[in-house]
């Protein structure tokens, strides 16, 4: 299992990769591709996926009998990064990029490191307009720190501007332009290109640490470790679903800001597939009701771990350690959904997978953040959980993670996909 993490995490290096690998791993197993603007005919038994912006995917089997509820597990494919605007004018014998922060990161865990480009490309064909992937593979640019001689107090902390701070080096005046370097990449003039979106990416491969390596360190842990795991799962045990209920995985961009674009958790991307499935499949005048009131939806996105320098930032009554299990989040305010209910029926999964489930809750005085579960409530109105693996330097350029967990989610995930869920109402379910 560990292997395939690894590799979701190599080789997606941006949304639009980490949409691609998870299509990948879907047509490896049989599912087929469909589009939003064509008609869908839908075969019991069958899996099928979709794709919108080239960064968000929702994956599904479709029952042999009619469909009575839905089991979806959801993640983001985004992370915090540095997306590119343009070459910016030569200055002081150097060439740089022009870069703009996206999402909530550290920046300083950007300096100083090698790093590279990728994302997509628009470019003129014959035919239209045609977006091709790209990603530099190869240590190519440095946002390099002021040195410490003009900057004696930088310890005592420092404040970033983004505008001044983190503009990269690409290399030296008159050196070949990032258009370049992209028309060789992909075989094009610059004539061809018509727009892009590009951003930074961290080079450091994952690699494992520890005396037994116990954990492992990687850029955009948050949240492709969930995406990598559930994926894994779903795969796993759709086949083998209740079938009565379809299992659904559903990938998400944009969580990192706000996720309200058309590929986003608050957009109506998912309840458009979920309806077009029951559309496309025999059902009565009351299916969709009767579905919405017999599904359930987990939230996956990455949790916080009590950091073992800074204890006094997590909850004393909840302290989550990385290799301690999945984690199951809780907010008084539902920035996170899991309620008493949600929280109830994950934990009886999990006891029936073997995997032990720990606690997260924001400190009374620390405001916490939040993700695409209650987002995604405004368009999907079913009990949801929100759960994530533990970790530490969230929102880093490179973060640190347990291996158990990776392998306890997958656990997790697969047998709620494979267990027979029922609700009966008032908060009772039936779990075989």
């Amino acid at each position: 299992m560990y292997d395939d993490l690894v590799e979701f995490l190599q080789e997606s290096v941006t949304p639009f990769h980490a949409a691609a690998t998870a299509e990948s791993w879907l047509a490896a197993a049989g599912f087929t591709r469909l589009e939003e603007a064509d008609y869908w005919n839908l075969e019991p038994g069958k899996g099928y996926y979709i794709t919108r912006n080239g960064s968000a995917v929702i994956a599904w089997r479709v029952p042999q009998h009619a469909i009575g509820g839905w089991r979806i597990a959801a993640n983001h494919s985004d992370s915090p990064c540095w997306k590119i605007k343009a070459d910016m004018p030569e200055n002081e014998g150097c060439r740089r990029l022009s870069v703009e922060g996206y999402g909530g990161m550290i920046m300083a865990s950007w300096l100083d490191r090698p790093l590279t480009v990728g994302g997509r490309v628009l470019v003129k064909t014959q035919d239209g307009v045609q977006s091709r992937l790209v990603y530099i593979d190869r240590d190519l640019l440095v946002i390099p720190s002021l040195a410490i001689h003009f900057q004696r107090d930088v310890n005592k902390g420092k404040v970033f501007n983004p505008q001044i701070d983190m503009q990269p080096l690409w290399g030296p005046a008159g050196s070949r332009t990032l258009t370049d370097l992209i028309c060789e990449e992909l075989g094009i003039t610059a004539e061809d290109i018509l727009d892009w979106d590009l951003q930074l990416v961290t080079r450091q491969a994952p690699v494992q640490i520890g005396p037994d390596n116990e954990y492992f360190m990687a850029p955009r842990i948050d949240d492709l470790e969930c995406a990598a795991t559930t994926l894994l799962a779903f795969l796993e045990a759709s086949g083998e679903a209740d079938s009565a209920c379809a299992p659904v995985w559903a990938m998400f961009d944009n969580e990192e800001v706000g996720s309200s674009s058309r590929m986003g958790a608050e957009s109506s991307f998912l309840r458009d597939v979920l309806d077009r499935i029951l559309d496309a499949v025999p059902h009565s005048g009351q299916a969709a009701a009767r579905a919405m009131a017999n599904s359930f939806m987990l939230s996956a996105d990455n949790a916080h771990a009590t950091h073992p320098n800074f204890p006094q930032k997590a909850d004393p009554c909840a302290p989550v350690r990385m290799g301690g299990g999945v984690v199951l989040k809780y907010n008084a305010s539902q920035k996170y959904t899991t309620n008493a209910v949600s929280g109830a029926v994950f934990r009886a999964v999990c006891d029936k997978a073997g995997v032990p489930v720990q606690v997260f809750t924001n400190r009374a005085d620390e405001p916490g953040g939040s993700t695409l579960g209650n987002l995604q409530s405004h368009t999907l109105p079913i009990p949801m959980a929100d759960i994530g693996c533990a970790q530490l330097a969230m929102h880093s350029a490179v973060e640190t993670a347990s291996v158990a967990d990776a392998e306890a989610m997958t656990k997790a995930v697969a047998v709620f996909y494979r267990v027979h869920l029922r609700a009966l109402g008032d908060g009772t379910y039936t779990l075989e």
